[in-house]
């Protein structure tokens, strides 16, 4: 009975020493962040917008960039050609990525010296480098966008009365949405362009099959290896790809 009061003594001696050491070892929040300097609260925001920067990338990425138009005529190649999942989404996707960063690489290059690397290297602050950086992407939206596309979004915006005038200050609001919108009317001009080859050789290869009485036979099962083959046979990869980069000149 002794032994164990001894040990339970013990016990709440280590107990009690090991709290207050590891109580000493908590940071108080005071230290981290100390009254009335802004500077690091200012940081913690910085750090908050970049991590929400990060998670956006991707739908940035497809907003001001040429992936829409890319990933849209891949996709109806895709669909010309009538295979499901051949080639794969990943694959789309990825060629699709690697075409928009062959274009776009003047303007990241230009993003990246007038503003980015000022910025890390604290040469400029937050509003500057936001405007140099979003200097090269404007540049380039406006060298692609339909201004009957910008004029409609500056009306629903109501920018300026809603009236653009020649040379006008575009704002972001107007021109991404806006740019998004060109894009995908020449992405789906381009597809109608790349599916109109297929659609005639399925509608050739139904009539040869409704004239010899093959009813029930499905015409896509024998225009496929034809669509396959004619699509390889004019290098269609190296034209489609070629023509697309081309695009924007």
């Amino acid at each position: 009975m002794r032994r164990f009061a001894t040990l339970l003594i013990i016990a709440a001696a280590l107990i009690y020493f090991g709290s207050g050491s590891a109580n000493a070892q908590i940071p108080d929040l005071r230290e981290l962040i100390p009254q009335g300097d802004a500077s690091v609260s200012g940081r913690i925001v910085q750090m908050l917008a970049l991590l929400t920067v990060l998670s956006v990338a991707p739908g940035l990425l497809i907003m001001v960039t040429c992936f829409t138009r890319f990933i849209i005529a891949l996709s109806f190649l895709r669909a010309g050609l009538g295979l499901q999942t051949t080639p794969a989404n990943l694959i789309l996707i990825s060629l699709a990525l690697f075409m928009t960063f062959y274009v776009m690489a003047p303007t990241f290059d230009k993003a990246w010296q007038n503003g980015l690397r000022p910025l890390i290297e604290n040469k400029i602050t937050e509003e500057q480098a936001y405007t140099e950086i979003t200097a090269p992407f404007k540049e380039f939206m406006l060298a692609h966008v339909r201004e009957k596309d910008v004029q409609l979004f500056a009306n629903l915006a109501d920018a300026e009365g809603g009236n653009m005038q020649p040379g006008q200050e575009v704002e972001m609001r107007v021109l991404i949405p806006a740019f998004m919108i060109s894009e995908l009317r020449r992405g789906f001009e381009i597809g109608f362009l790349i599916i109109l080859p297929f659609l005639v050789i399925d509608m050739i290869v139904a009539t040869l099959t409704m004239s010899m009485g093959m009813m029930m036979l499905p015409p896509t099962i024998i225009s496929l290896p034809f669509k396959i083959l004619f699509f390889v046979l004019i290098d269609g990869w190296n034209l489609l790809v070629g023509g697309l980069i081309r695009s924007f000149g």
